[in-house]
């Protein structure tokens, strides 16, 4: 096993009828902007949850970031928190309303220009406002880690950028919350959790069985219950373990100690910015071929993985990695989410262009032991198409 560090102070107040604490975890005298997309907080009832139970403080509200959020838009929540002196933000949505309220926590707080943030991938901050988390869809695992990923639409600009100052206070998880969703939203949000985990699982084989059965439990309990979210929209217990298992799939606790990959995000973090797919729509596609491409250095875990999560003992190793990831391809396209390029009206005429994003953005020696090269990152492109 690696050596790690570990540090998580976010904290959880899981199940129904949560978001009533809100009064208990935001400061009475806080300058609160509530923070969230589309406005679907508003026809679902929570929109009111949260104002009742923040009645007595200041809120404001900023609507309209996206489901890629981006640098333009959030710099208008960036100019309100300032002119008006706020000091408390909460996001209340999926990930993408929480990772932009981490940009925001933190270039409110920035001397220069913001998009330094991003250039130096949270490096260079040195302080953030405070900030707490209502998650409405389980997915990024956002809510209980440092990290976010922010798009510059001007320069078609996928980045990411962590700081242990952007850990969210705390985080309200009611998995009821999460029963209007729609089934593309349920069935992304699946394949996003289930991809986080194989970044940090599916590497190479450091002594570290504690890592692995965590891993591989949340494996499974993704396989057994994304379906069921697709079929049995309200059932409560389904859409807890789900939304559990995307709060640990990216939380810290099963990257400790162990080697991490994340070329599939690298090169999916481009199909969006240059063709604004959905993030677990560019995992799904990607993924796949990563590890037919990426086979051998992948094999001991790939075999693992074979074994201990689908259950494949027969045949060949090499017709056990394939069928491991065949039926890792059916589940995704079992959860609506479809795996090729083709299925999004891209095809090989698109590949140049993606790779020379991932050149121009650095991203040429990717993976757990940086040998995704871009001529790597073209064949798993092909095989995708």
């Amino acid at each position: 096993m690696l050596n790690f560090d570990l540090y998580n102070p976010t904290n959880i107040l899981f199940g129904k009828g949560r978001i009533a604490d809100l009064a208990k975890v935001v400061p009475a005298d806080a300058r609160v902007l509530l923070l969230y997309g589309g406005g679907s907080i508003k026809s679902n009832g929570v929109f009111d949850e949260v104002m009742a139970a923040l009645a007595g403080r200041s809120v404001q509200e900023f609507a309209g970031i996206e489901p890629n959020p981006s640098y333009e838009t959030l710099m208008q929540a960036v100019e309100l928190v300032r002119r008006d002196k706020l000091d408390f933000l909460l996001a209340v949505g999926g990930g993408s309303v929480i990772d932009g309220t981490k940009f925001v926590a933190a270039a409110a707080c920035f001397e220069g220009d913001p998009w330094a943030i991003l250039e130096k991938r949270g490096r260079n901050i040195t302080q953030a406002l405070p900030f707490g988390t209502i998650l409405t869809l389980p997915a990024t695992g956002s809510e209980m880690n440092d990290g976010s990923v922010i798009t510059r639409k001007a320069l078609q600009a996928k980045m990411a950028f962590s700081s242990r100052l952007v850990f969210p206070k705390f985080s309200i998880l009611d998995p009821s919350k999460t029963f209007s969703l729609p089934a593309r939203q349920v069935g992304n949000g699946v394949v996003d959790a289930f991809a986080h985990v194989m970044e940090q699982y599916m590497t190479y084989p450091v002594n570290s069985p504690v890592q692995d059965r965590f891993a591989e439990g949340l494996l499974q309990t993704l396989i057994e219950e994304g379906p069921k979210a697709l079929a049995k929209p309200d059932d409560y217990d389904v859409r807890a373990n789900i939304m559990w298992c995307a709060t640990l799939a990216l939380n810290g606790l099963i990257g400790a100690g162990v080697p991490q990959d994340w070329a599939t995000h690298m090169v999916g973090h481009e199909l969006t910015a240059l063709y604004g797919l959905d993030h677990a729509q560019t995992l799904a596609i990607v993924l796949p071929g990563m590890l037919r491409v990426r086979k051998e250095s992948k094999r001991a875990k790939l075999l693992q993985y074979a074994a201990r999560v689908w259950s494949i003992s027969e045949g060949d190793e090499d017709a056990r990695i394939e069928q491991a990831i065949r039926r890792t391809q059916d589940f995704f396209e079992q959860m609506g989410v479809k795996t090729r390029l083709s299925d999004y009206q891209l095809g090989a005429q698109n590949i140049e262009a993606i790779l020379k994003h991932l050149e121009n953005h650095r991203m040429v020696t990717l993976g757990e032991q940086r040998d995704v090269t871009l001529e790597v990152s073209r064949k798993v492109l092909e095989l995708s198409v």
